[in-house]
């Protein structure tokens, strides 16, 4: 899907999640079972959601916010445009794998573009150029080939998955070139520089986090629902409400 609507869509989604936690938040976060459909892992989740915001709040947030505050801004985006960029092999293979042939050809060109003119990336020089930005992963993917419903996972260190997901996360670490310098050459510099500048684009976000009546169920509905806007390409089923009222009715 275009990586341009995803952004306005999630800056958008997470305002509207946080204005419905604000109403719902009298539910309370002793209850466990908020989501039994995409969460019946619940209890098990919220641990490890747990472990994963004291980690960001003790390493991850302080070392982001150094970060931000040595690095110009100006070199804060090329760092952000480096790596987007090389998420090209995993986007293209996605896109292939999922039959979108013109969009891989559009990314292609991107990629080429970038990795000459824009000095390895360092310069969205495409996007200028008005090129279109895609973005797929293995998740997608396997979504496309039927793989539909997953339970919501939050995994240790990596944050809100899928089981499906955490699959194609798998996947992921053995095309994209950042990890397969961790891993073959042993060559961390890379990946740590990613997650760091990664951090880095959300720290705005954290006093909305911090705030939140129940800051996990936020961040899980939040991520679901952009994840389900990704699968559809932007354009995700909207819900039969007569039908989920009838079927409501029936349970009665």
């Amino acid at each position: 899907m275009l990586r341009g609507a995803k952004d306005s869509y999630a800056v958008r989604l997470f305002v509207l999640s946080l204005t419905l936690m604000l109403l719902t938040g009298c539910a309370g976060t002793q209850n466990r079972h908020t989501d039994p459909e995409n969460d019946p892992w619940e209890g098990f989740n919220r641990k490890v959601h747990s472990f994963n915001m004291t980690m960001d709040r003790t390493v991850a947030r302080p070392v982001a916010k150094a970060y931000r505050k040595v690095t110009p801004r100006p070199l804060q985006k090329g760092v952000s445009n480096f790596f987007r960029n090389i998420d090209y092999p995993v986007t293209f293979i996605n896109q292939v794998f999922q039959g979108k042939f013109k969009e891989g050809g559009i990314n292609t060109g991107r990629f080429l573009i970038n990795s000459t003119i824009g000095l390895l990336g360092l310069f969205d020089v495409a996007s200028k150029m008005g090129i279109a930005d895609y973005d797929e992963d293995f998740g997608q993917t396997l979504a496309k080939w039927g793989y539909e419903d997953s339970r919501y996972l939050v995994l240790p260190l990596f944050g809100p998955s899928t089981f499906r997901d955490g699959i194609g996360q798998s996947i992921y670490g053995y095309v994209h070139p950042v990890s397969y310098w961790a891993r073959e050459d042993h060559f961390y510099t890379p990946m740590v520089l990613d997650l760091v500048q990664t951090r880095a684009a959300f720290l705005n976000q954290d006093d909305t986090l911090d705030e939140a009546y129940d800051p996990y169920t936020l961040v899980r509905d939040a991520w679901l629902q952009n994840r389900e806007y990704k699968i559809h390409d932007g354009d995700p089923p909207v819900l039969d409400y007569d039908a989920y009222l009838e079927e409501l009715e029936e349970q009665d």
